[in-house]
């Protein structure tokens, strides 16, 4: 069962729309059993991307959480993996390849339909090797 709202779905594009203008980029939603972005320049592919809601400020965000099974759909893409976390005031990018968490089991109260609130997580704490950038 999908929890994705319409609510969710544009702030994944409203965050795509904005971290893509900065960075004179061209993005395309992919299919919902993939990772959420293909980008491009120049109408080549040149990296994915994963955007994941936090409903909190920049500053609150952290640690960032992430499915395990989302890093390795990301990482199996295998060009220039990143995951966007989209804040209330903005977005912190993080290239895959750079990062360092902690995996634990890990997720959010269980909803009734949902086979994933509870799983395999990795958390990611503050560091330089994130970008932050705000709205």
């Amino acid at each position: 069962m999908r929890f994705e709202t319409t609510k969710d779905l544009k702030r994944e594009y409203e965050a795509m729309n904005f971290f893509c203008q900065k960075y004179n980029l061209d993005f395309k939603k992919l299919d919902e059993n993939d990772v959420d972005f293909e980008l491009q320049k120049d109408g080549k592919i040149i990296g994915y991307v994963e955007i994941k809601g936090r409903n909190k400020t920049i500053k609150e965000a952290y640690p960032l959480p992430i499915a395990c099974r989302k890093l390795v759909k990301l990482c199996d893409k295998k060009l220039n993996p990143v995951v966007i976390w989209a804040c209330y005031d903005g977005l912190i990018i993080g290239k895959i390849e750079q990062l360092e968490g902690m995996t634990k089991i890990g997720g959010r109260t269980p909803r009734k339909g949902s086979t994933n609130d509870i799983e395999l997580m990795t958390y990611f704490n503050k560091s330089e090797k994130f970008i932050e950038i705000t709205y």
